[in-house]
């Protein structure tokens, strides 16, 4: 651990333009881009306002929606490999990166920082870096999906299951359980409303061959 803060140290001023480039990349809004291009209007102004796959669920194109998923994944997945490719500082060029498309789609730029909540990015950022861990949360999040038949549930279960993953996982440094922790942290703060639903009763169920009713 006393060189993973050392390398920090010293190269913070690289690994802080790896963490600015993958923010741009994460801050591309493909549920935004794909609605409106859709003629389907503002995905900000219906549902829970977030730019991401289960809110573009709620115009009623799963197409649509399939694909901001796909794409909110890859950009998180682009984040890390570019860094992987074209930057050089070890694994901490590609945590940064990771982190910082992340945040971008989280807080982007060019929406005045109201973006989605992560769920997809995160999984697209782990699976260069941890595709063991990326498989064990997509099995945990189909299970208490066909369980509980709660989106949200299955999403915050799965981010909680993942940095125990990843810190048993004999392939997974301890930096990138360390990334994998904080994605589910925030993952699990960005929920708080869907948390509070889900204790009063009031969070919608997946329908089986039809859209939700509520984002998540």
């Amino acid at each position: 651990m006393p060189g993973f803060f050392t390398s920090i140290a010293l190269g913070w001023p690289y690994l802080l333009v790896v963490l600015l480039v993958g923010y741009l990349l994460g801050s591309i809004p493909f549920g935004l881009i794909l609605t409106q291009l859709a003629g389907l209007g503002d995905i900000r102004k219906i549902g829970s306002g977030s730019i991401g796959a289960t809110n573009v669920l709620r115009t009623g194109n799963k197409a649509l929606a399939a694909t901001t998923l796909l794409l909110d994944a890859a950009k998180g997945a682009a984040a890390v490999l570019v860094a992987r490719h074209l930057f050089y500082y070890g694994p901490l060029a590609e945590i940064a990166a990771g982190a910082g498309a992340f945040l971008g789609h989280l807080f982007p730029l060019w929406l005045k920082f109201r973006g989605g909540k992560g769920v997809a990015t995160a999984l697209g950022i782990l699976l260069p870096i941890a595709w063991e861990v990326v498989l064990i949360a997509c099995a945990v999040w189909l299970l208490v999906a066909l369980v509980w038949r709660y989106s949200s549930l299955a999403a915050l279960i799965a981010a909680a299951v993942a940095p125990v993953a990843a810190w048993f996982l004999p392939d997974v440094s301890y930096e990138v359980s360390g990334l994998v922790l904080f994605l589910a942290v925030v993952i699990w703060l960005r929920h708080h409303e869907n948390i509070r639903r889900l204790l009063k009763g009031e969070e919608s169920r997946i329908r089986l061959g039809g859209s939700k009713s509520k984002a998540t």
